[in-house]
C-alpha cells in the first residue's frame, strides 16, 4: 500500500502521479526559452495526471526589477511563503529552475528542513552578469557551484555543456535535452515571396531571420554587421532594442511575435541565423528547423550539440565566417530540416524530466510529512492553549478601569 503526501491510499496509476513545486525566477510575462521550457513540460505532465504548484516572482511577492534587465522581477523576502506554500501543497518532489532570489530561498529551506531538491542549469548565468557588470565569470561560477552543490541533480541542456560545467568542477550533471512543437511551427505555415499576407513583403530577398531576445548577451550585433545578400530581420524584444535600431537602420527589427504569427515569420524566413556565444541550448534552432528553415550558427553550446550531421544547417567556427555559413544554408533542403526537428518530442522531454526529479522514497516521504504536520499541529495547539491567557476586550477594560482607580 502506497500513501500521497497527504495521507490518501494510492492505487494503480495513482501511485506513479506525483505533486511537484516548481520554484523559478523566470515566469510570464517573461518570454525566453527557460520559460518556454517550464510550460511546455508542466503541459506535458498535467495531462499525465501529475500535479503542479508554481511559485514566481508575479505571484504575490514583493519584487525589485533586475538591475540593467527590468523586465525581470527578483522576489524580495521570499522564504517564509515558500515555506507555507510548500506545507500546504506537501509536493513528492521539488524542483528549482533558476539560480535567483526566489532559487536562492527555495534551496535555503531545502536544506533547513532536509528535503531533496532537483535544479537546472538553464543559462550561463556568470557570463549574463559579466557582460551587465564588471564581474568577472570566475566569481560567478563560483556561485554557481555553489548553488547547485547540494542539488540530487542537476538538469543540464546538453552533453557538450555537462563537459565544460564538469570541467569547472560541478557534480551530479545529467543531460536534459530540449524539445519542439512540431505542429506549431509547420513548413505549411510559408508564405512564398509576394504571395498575400507575405510577412516580409516588399523586403529584397533572401530573408536572414533571428528570432530572440535583444539583449547585449545574445551576440546579435555579431549577425546585424554580417555581409549577406537580401534582408536581415531581427524578431524579438529586450533592452538593446532601441539602441540597435539606431545604429543599424539598415536591419528590420519587427519586435516581439507570438503564436502563429512568430510561426509564419520562422518558415517565410529563407536562412535562420544564430550568432549567440552563451546559450546553453538555443530553442530557436529546433524552432526553425521544424519549420523548414535551415540553421547557420557558431560551434557554441546548443547548436553543436544539435547541428552537426543533420544537413539541416552549417556550423562556423566561433570567429570565422558566419555570412559564407548563413549563404550555404541556402542550397540545403528544406524538407531535411523538417524532418530532423520531428525528432525532438516534447513529450520524451518531460519524462525524462520526471525521471531526474529527487522525491523522498515512499516510506521516509511518509514519515517526513507526519513529522512537518505534528510539527505545526503542535504550533496551532500551543497557539489555542496560550489564547486563554489573552484578556478579552471586556477584562481588558475592567482591569484598566481597575488599574486607574
Amino acid at each position: 500500500m502506497i500513501m500521497s503526501a497527504g495521507g490518501a491510499i494510492l492505487t494503480g496509476d495513482e501511485e506513479l502521479r506525483m505533486r511537484i513545486m516548481i520554484v523559478t525566477d523566470a515566469w510570464e510575462p517573461q518570454v525566453n526559452g527557460v520559460v518556454r521550457t517550464m510550460q511546455r513540460v508542466i503541459s506535458e505532465l498535467s495531462e499525465e495526471g501529475h500535479e503542479f504548484e508554481v511559485v514566481h516572482p508575479g505571484d504575490g511577492f514583493n519584487t525589485m526589477p533586475l538591475p540593467t534587465y527590468p523586465e525581470i522581477k527578483l522576489a524580495l523576502f521570499a522564504e517564509r511563503k515558500i515555506k507555507e506554500r510548500f506545507e500546504a501543497f506537501e509536493p513528492d518532489a521539488i524542483h528549482i529552475v533558476t539560480e535567483g532570489t526566489l532559487g536562492m530561498a527555495g534551496r535555503k529551506m531545502c536544506l533547513k528542513i532536509k528535503h531533496p531538491f532537483s535544479t537546472a542549469y538553464h543559462t550561463r548565468f556568470p557570463e549574463y552578469v559579466s557582460a551587465r557588470m564588471p564581474i568577472p565569470t570566475s566569481a560567478g561560477y563560483s556561485f554557481v557551484r555553489w548553488f547547485h552543490k547540494y542539488s540530487g541533480k542537476v538538469m543540464v541542456p546538453t552533453p557538450s555543456m555537462v563537459e565544460e560545467l564538469e570541467a569547472k568542477r560541478f557534480i551530479n550533471l545529467v543531460a536534459w535535452t530540449r524539445g519542439v512543437d512540431t505542429e506549431m511551427f509547420h513548413p505549411d505555415r510559408r508564405i512564398e515571396a509576394g504571395a498575400k499576407n507575405d510577412p516580409f513583403e516588399g523586403l529584397p530577398r533572401p530573408i536572414f531571420l533571428n528570432v530572440g531576445r535583444v539583449a547585449v548577451e545574445k551576440n546579435i550585433e555579431a549577425f546585424v554587421e554580417l555581409d549577406l545578400p537580401g534582408s536581415k530581420v531581427v524578431v524579438g524584444d529586450g533592452p538593446a532594442l532601441e539602441s540597435l535600431k539606431k545604429k543599424y537602420p539598415d536591419v528590420h527589427f519587427l519586435g516581439a511575435r507570438f503564436g502563429e504569427d512568430l510561426a509564419t515569420y520562422y518558415a517565410s524566413a529563407d536562412v535562420f541565423v544564430f550568432p549567440s556565444l552563451t546559450d546553453t541550448f538555443g530553442l530557436v534552432v529546433l524552432e526553425a528547423m521544424s519549420s523548414g528553415t535551415p540553421v547557420a550558427a557558431y560551434e557554441a553550446t546548443g547548436p553543436k550539440d544539435v547541428i552537426p550531421g543533420s544537413d539541416a544547417g552549417t556550423i562556423t567556427p566561433i570567429g570565422g565566417d558566419l555570412a559564407a555559413g548563413a549563404v550555404a544554408c541556402l542550397d540545403l533542403d528544406r524538407s531535411t530540416c523538417r524532418t530532423y526537428a520531428e525528432g525532438y518530442s516534447w513529450k520524451s522531454v518531460a519524462l525524462a524530466f520526471l525521471d531526474n526529479l529527487q522525491p523522498l522514497p515512499t516510506p521516509e516521504r511518509r514519515r517526513f510529512w507526519q513529522k512537518l504536520r505534528r510539527k505545526k499541529k503542535t504550533w496551532v495547539d500551543w497557539e489555542q492553549f496560550t489564547d486563554w491567557m489573552k484578556p478579552d476586550d471586556q477584562t481588558a477594560e475592567k482591569k484598566d478601569k481597575e488599574d486607574k482607580t
